[in-house]
């Protein structure tokens, strides 16, 4: 299905070369005849649920005119909402209800990795969270209902906001586009574009959204783990140390020159130049679950011993599936490793490619497994990151 959502704009390859991170693309009838899964009803439970991220904002003609709520939230929080101009946001809906968590299937021509998550915003008549643009890449898919989305400006961290509101509300938002979406369009839109969508009676739009981390966290997490690694080895012996440039005379002062700065940016390249240390901890920080506080949800213990990994009898037949929250990729090498939740796990290639490449599986499709590749897959279904589907 997907390849065709691109033969209005060249294909796939043109799309990603001319489009991905560049600039929007309106895909009519994506998935024709598409209608959300999940009622409206059934989103605002979820909405209700302390383990799930939710938010309620409601448009008024006063200022401020957006305001923000979070949830968990209550029943009566619901029933005194205005008739219109409200919207109830649910993020990361794919790892609760497996019909959303399915549609990812359709966009596996980006890496499965790069996924956030799907949040579903329900809207009532004239319900939007304001013009505003979003630092990473998102397909919104419409479900039920009509949307009608406004585009804009490209923006960055010097535009505008209006002061007040405890939402990025841009101040002047200069429309360039309008686009009318009905159930089973789809609009892609690149990071930093302006855009404003407005319901056009009840509707729910799906946004499937692409993990796009800030610098600031890239270099947090990075540093954790070298300082983990230097905690764990002791002296630290190999450790990558500060050495003064040449001194002069002239540079004993209290104002630190030039050299000195130019000397400590030359020791941090220095330790970012092992590509295999950075390779191991991108692949771990890409794969860290969205709520990695949350416990995947596993067999009920009574069942623990009927459904553990030494009793189950696998044939060919045998689907093995991802848990909707768990995030896989692998990185070559000899041995390779298959990153998951978060860890890194020593296996063959052919073992870590597969399941970095796929979301479900047959076990025939494993072929003859060596004892590592063995022991990884009972670990995998011990901690819940694989599931055996039926």
């Amino acid at each position: 299905m997907s390849e065709q959502w691109f033969a209005d704009c060249g294909g796939l390859d043109n799309f990603l070369a001319e489009y991905w991170q560049r600039k929007p693309l309106l895909i009519r009838q994506a998935l024709p005849g598409f209608s959300s899964p999940l009622e409206a009803d059934e989103l605002a439970g979820l909405a209700l649920e302390e383990d799930i991220e939710s938010r309620l904002i409601v448009e008024s003609k006063a200022s401020p005119y957006w305001t923000l709520q979070c949830g968990p939230f209550a029943e009566e929080s619901f029933q005194s909402l205005p008739a219109s101009h409200w919207t109830l946001l649910v993020q990361a809906v794919d790892q609760w209800v497996p019909e959303v968590h399915d549609l990812l299937r359709h966009f596996d021509f980006l890496p499965q990795w790069r996924v956030d998550d799907i949040m579903i915003s329900y809207a009532a008549d004239q319900g939007s969270v304001g013009p505003h643009f979003d630092q990473y890449d998102v397909f919104l898919l419409q479900a039920d209902g009509q949307r009608r989305w406004r585009l804009g400006q490209h923006c960055d961290a010097n535009t505008p906001l209006l002061k007040g509101p405890a939402l990025s509300i841009i101040d002047n938002f200069e429309q360039s586009e309008e686009w009318l979406l009905e159930p089973g369009d789809m609009l892609y839109l690149p990071p930093g574009l302006a855009h404003w969508g407005i319901a056009e009676g009840e509707c729910m739009t799906y946004s499937v959204g692409f993990r796009a981390p800030r610098a600031s966290e890239l270099i947090g997490d990075l540093a954790t783990e070298l300082l983990s690694k230097s905690s764990g080895n002791g002296s630290g012996t190999g450790e990558l140390i500060y050495r003064d440039p040449t001194l002069t005379a002239t540079m004993a002062k209290g104002v630190i020159d030039d050299s000195f700065i130019d000397e400590v940016k030359n020791l941090l390249l220095r330790q970012l130049d092992d590509k295999e240390q950075l390779a191991q901890w991108f692949a771990r920080f890409m794969t860290t679950r969205k709520y990695p506080d949350l416990d995947l949800e596993t067999e009920p213990d009574d069942d623990a011993e009927e459904h553990s990994p030494s009793s189950i009898h696998f044939d060919g037949d045998t689907l093995l599936t991802r848990h909707p929250a768990s995030r896989f990729a692998a990185l070559a090498g000899d041995p390779a490793n298959l990153a998951v939740d978060g860890e890194l796990y020593p296996c063959s290639q052919a073992f870590a490619t597969r399941l970095a490449d796929s979301r479900s599986l047959q076990i025939s499709e494993l072929g003859t497994l060596e004892v590592q590749d063995q022991a990884l897959l009972d670990t995998l279904l011990d901690n819940g990151s694989l599931l055996i589907d039926g």
